[in-house]
Order: C-alpha cells, then structure tokens, then sequence
C-alpha cells in the first residue's frame, strides 16, 4: 500500500487531505458522517480575539459551479473556543488546526498566543484577507508589506507550525508568498476565495447582503492550480492547495504542481463524505499506478 505520509514543517500529517476553513465548523458538526480520525486534519472556522456578529442575510448564494458567501467571519472569539471547543476536540486522532482572522497586526499576534497555550492545537492558519483596519480597509493580503506585517508580529508570539493562508485577489502572490515566507511563515495555503457579486433582476438588487462575497467552488479551480504553481517556483515552504477540489484527481492535480497537501471546502455542503472519499481514491490511483509514496508525485509537473 502507497504510503499517505506528509509533512508541513515539523507537522507530520497521517495523509494530504485536510478540510478548509469556514466548510467544515469546528469539526463535530461532521462527527456522524466522518470518521474524523482519518482525516490528515481539519481547519475550524475562522477565530479572532473578540467575538464577531457576521454580516446580515443573506450572506450566501449560488453561482455556476460554485458558491458566493460574505458569512463575516461570525464566530464567539477566541477565549469561547478554548474553553467549549477545545476540550470536545483535544482527542481527536487528527490535527486540529484553527484559522486565526484579525484587525492590526497586534490583534492577530494576541489570539495567536491564546491559540498557543493549547497543547492539542498543533498549527494556526492565519487568515490574511482580512482588512487592516488602521490602513484604509485594504486587505492585509493584498501587499508584501501587509502581508509580512501580520507574520512578523504572530512568529513572536505563536511557536508552533504557521501557516498562512493567501488571497488570490492579486497580480503577483508569489511575490506575497516570499514575504511570509522571509517572516518566518512554516506554510502557505492557496487559494482563498475570489472577490465576486450576484444580482437578482427580479428584485433589482444584490443576492448579498453587503454586495461582494468570496467566490470558491470548482469554478475556481484553474486560478487556484495556476497560483499554486506559480508559488511553488518562488518558495521553498510547503504548500497546501485548495480551491475548487472536489474529488481525488483535483487532489492529485494540485499535488503534481507542487502541493505537499490539500483542503476541501465548498465540495463538503455538497457531499459530507467527499474528504474520505478523496483519501480513498488517492490511495487507489497511487496503488494502481505503483507509486509507492506520495511525496514522489509532489511537483513532478514543472
């Protein structure tokens, strides 16, 4: 049998599928229909030092072959998470990641360091998309600068696996990716959502409440694997891929450019068990095309 072992930094992951911020809740929300234990790991909803409202409804709509959502990062702070979330995941056999979203640099470092004291949370995916409050609004993803800004004050501050995650909304995000790399980033994961809006004609208005929302779903896909490959011709760090995956051969597709490992996020509300199906079928092809470890097909397409 092929050999699913991975590792991200000093993480070492049972196998390359992990499931995508904002998909999948805090994990139990999935207990009955996965078997948790198989997963490589998952990444719980997007966590920030003070609790967050959201946005008002509707936040979410259909598109062709994908999904628009502007959701706001609702979740009840960083402090509700360890002392309720914590103890119902701490022994779950997989990692448990949890995305960390901020307002300033300081924000970001301060529920990182919470994040920290918790022995069973071995890796943070911080969440760059977010708006720098104290710079107009732009998102802190958008620049090197941005970027490497929220990096350098989170590495003081958290000393376990980082990851962060990287906006598309861009023209160069392998420059991007260098930036926190250069700060002390251990990974990075691509794609997050692009920026897109929907109209109803009927009622003459947006189908989202503020407008815009963050576009994912196979319709992303191509974006994401050329962003992928792009990134990893800039960076020595692993990468994690995501974005429109939806089964094992997208799975593989990132991997051949250079993801040491994936997330599956939209495809979740489609079918629960699609994570155990893409390990499965990983495992199958591996087998079946007498690859004996999965590192060997990590960026075999240059």
């Amino acid at each position: 049998m092929a050999n699913l072992q991975v590792k991200l930094g000093n993480l070492t992951l049972k196998n390359p599928v992990l499931t995508a911020s904002g998909t999948f809740g805090y994990g139990l929300e999935f207990a009955d229909l996965v078997d948790l234990n198989s997963l490589g790991g998952f990444i719980v909803k997007g966590t920030t030092l003070q609790p967050r409202q959201g946005n008002d409804y509707p936040r979410m709509a259909e598109t062709p072959m994908g999904m628009l959502n502007c959701v706001g990062l609702q979740n009840k702070g960083v402090d509700y998470f360890a002392q309720y979330i914590y103890p119902l995941l701490k022994d779950i056999d997989s990692h448990v990641i949890v995305n960390v979203s901020g307002s300033d640099p300081d924000n970001y470092a301060e529920c990182a360091a919470r994040i920290d004291r918790l022995d069973r949370i071995p890796a943070i995916e911080l969440n760059i998309s977010c708006p720098n409050v104290k710079d107009g609004g732009m998102a802190f993803g958008t620049s090197c600068a941005g970027a490497a800004s929220v990096v350098k004050a989170v590495r003081k501050a958290y000393h376990k696996t980082l990851i962060v995650k990287l906006s598309p909304n861009v023209t160069d995000i392998a420059s991007i990716a260098r930036a926190v790399e250069d700060e002390g980033a251990d990974a990075v994961s691509l794609i997050n959502t692009l920026m897109g809006t929907s109209v109803d004609i009927e009622r003459r208005c947006f189908n989202l409440s503020i407008g815009t929302g963050g576009l994912s779903g196979p319709c992303v896909k191509p974006v994401a694997l050329r962003m992928v490959h792009q990134v990893a011709k800039a960076v020595k760090i692993p990468i994690i891929g995501l974005g429109g995956i939806s089964n094992y051969k997208d799975a593989l597709e990132f991997m051949m450019l250079g993801a040491t490992a994936v997330q599956i996020g939209t495809a979740n509300f489609v079918d629960p068990t699609v994570t155990t199906k893409v390990i499965a079928g990983m495992e199958s092809w591996l087998n079946a095309h007498g690859v004996k470890d999965v590192n060997e097909i990590i960026g075999c397409i240059r």
